[in-house]
């Protein structure tokens, strides 16, 4: 059918001839249907290719998002079929089965349905990304409410809260932790906040209430309050899952939960448990190697950021070094970086507390500081080991960042973090660890602070009007308002009313060049490398922010929560 559609849409001067050749080298690469290339490429509308096949075959078209699928008879088909012909049932009159098919001239799809059923089948045309979407709601398992776990359950049967916390049965702690309600509470606390996208879990026990948070997109939202009885019960349900010592409360306890979510989907949790004054707090990274992008062009570099980080890390030995707080994706950075250097006569280790992810052909050591091993003991390890480049968690003290400035200067290329607001200060920072300034500048070929932004939902993205000044208050340049135009996201469903879905980086890329060696050398502040630096045409972080925002990514609102402004 995909031949033909494409004729059909060329004969009618609905799409070009070369239009067409394109979206055919997009189907074979990518391995998608031609009217769903077709519309990706923004060739043709996915509405434009349904009235068309609803013409051309004379059969009705309908749109799956105001259409009402009866369950029942969605039972009548296996979404293993549904999916092969990309079908969806619709509903039952006596022996007819209403059918929305994404090509409705596919005879051996209907003829199977007829064999399935035993039904006569009566075609509809629908657009094949509406029917993948309606598919994946028709089918997936149904949903556990928080008052569906709850419902039954009588919280006076898990009294362990009363009397001291050293006085708890454990016995009757562990019973409570394998209680139904509980298990299925856990289990659910998971499922969905793999469902909304978070990346963390915070479970908090407070005097008279308890509540658990997700932060999804960077921003935490609270998502249930159950009963304060439960929190002794979940909080040794998840330390059973993540293989942690349950009578242990008043000493913090790290662990690790996998969880396999079929078709060969494993989805890690990195548990932490903290002793606060009414209870442990829980929280509870989620680390999904399927979510992990590797590919740099994908990130949100700019070209010229880009070509900048690309060459450095492309040099044979120095120091490249990606900076910015915890949450704002330099793990993301670093593991892209690598799997571009990852080649079979490349020998790469790494020393990283946790590891995140597993990557294949990288040697990869998880830190023990109870027993030694920590960056420094890994680092002097390393090069005993013959490596070409070697990744450091993170530089926090002078004996690691010693070692590792001498790994660069010895023909190493070195990988690391620091924790530092931008990327002038933190050549700062080095020297505040005592790191000598000409050691420093021998070393370094490339600093990169990041953050990551919220993008605006693309399903209710939307025009609007920001005054003149509110742009120049935000950096904009007198020259620049008559062409900057922002946007924002309405808020609907698939954004939760957020108005946001997925995030940005923002990058802050300042290669160690001559000029800025020489300021380093002299004992200028980081204020004045950052003079030097925007000098250099160098993009700060609240530039590449603004160039996000007129490039309708993202909001002032969100460049302004995550970047500070460049002072004057």
């Amino acid at each position: 059918m995909s031949n033909r559609l494409g004729e059909l849409l060329v004969r009618e001067k609905r799409i070009s001839l070369e239009q067409l050749r394109q979206a055919q080298h997009a189907q074979k690469t990518q391995k998608v249907s031609l009217g769903y290339a077709l519309a990706k490429m923004g060739y043709i509308s996915d509405s434009e290719i349904t009235d068309f096949l609803a013409q051309h075959y004379r059969v009705q078209a309908v749109d799956l998002t105001k259409t009402q699928i009866q369950p029942e008879v969605v039972r009548l088909v296996s979404s293993e079929v549904c999916h092969r012909h990309k079908i969806i049932p619709l509903s039952r009159t006596n022996s007819t089965l209403q059918v929305a098919m994404a090509d409705p001239s596919n005879l051996h799809a209907i003829d199977d349905l007829k064999f399935l059923t035993g039904l006569q089948i009566q075609p509809f045309v629908a657009s094949e990304t509406s029917i993948l979407a309606a598919l994946e709601k028709a089918y997936q398992a149904p949903e556990i409410s928080y008052d569906d776990i709850m419902e039954g359950f009588d919280e006076n049967e898990i009294g362990f809260e009363a009397g001291s916390e050293d006085n708890t049965n454990l016995v009757d702690l562990e019973r409570a932790s394998e209680d139904a309600p509980v298990v299925r509470l856990c289990n659910a606390i998971l499922l969905n906040a793999i469902k909304k996208g978070a990346s963390d879990i915070h479970i908090e026990p407070y005097e008279k209430s308890f509540r658990v948070r997700y932060r999804v997109d960077g921003v935490l939202q609270e998502e249930m309050h159950p009963p304060a009885k439960l929190k002794n019960a979940i909080a040794s349900r998840l330390k059973i899952m993540s293989s942690l010592d349950i009578a242990e409360r008043r000493l913090p306890q790290d662990g690790r939960i996998k969880l396999k979510l079929g078709k060969g989907r494993e989805m890690d949790f990195r548990v932490s448990c903290l002793p606060t004054l009414w209870g442990e707090k829980i929280v509870l990274r989620l680390l999904d190697k399927s979510n992990l992008q590797l590919d740099m062009t994908k990130l949100g570099f700019e070209q010229k950021a880009l070509e900048d980080f690309q060459r450095a890390i492309h040099q044979p030995y120095g120091m490249v070094l990606v900076t910015g707080p915890t949450g704002s994706g330099k793990t993301t950075t670093l593991y892209s970086a690598l799997s571009e250097l990852n080649k079979p006569g490349i020998n790469i280790s790494t020393a990283e507390d946790p590891v995140e992810f597993n990557l294949e052909g990288i040697n990869q050591v998880q830190m023990h500081d109870d027993i030694g091993l920590n960056f420094a003991a890994a680092l002097r390890s390393f090069l005993r080991q013959d490596p070409d480049i070697i990744m450091v968690g993170e530089i926090r003290d002078f004996e690691t960042a010693e070692i590792a400035v001498k790994a660069a200067l010895t023909g190493h290329l070195v990988l690391s973090t620091l924790h530092t607001n931008d990327a002038p200060s933190t050549v700062t920072r080095l020297l505040n660890m005592g790191v000598e300034p000409f050691l420093v500048t021998s070393s370094v070929n490339l600093v990169l602070a990041q953050r990551l932004a919220r993008k605006i939902c693309a399903g209710c993205r939307e025009e609007i009007k920001t005054e003149r000044q509110a742009l120049l208050d935000v950096g904009f340049k007198e020259s620049e308002l008559d062409q900057v135009r922002t946007f924002r996201g309405k808020g609907c469903e698939t954004c939760g009313g957020t108005g946001y879905k997925g995030r940005i980086a923002l990058y802050e890329v300042m290669p160690f060049g001559d000029r800025l060696k020489e300021l380093v050398l002299q004992g200028c502040s980081s204020a004045e490398l950052k003079i030097e630096m925007i000098k250099l045409g160098i993009k700060t972080l609240r530039m590449s922010g603004l160039t996000k925002v007129v490039e309708g990514v993202t909001t002032i609102e969100e460049v302004v929560r995550v970047t500070a402004a460049d002072s004057n």
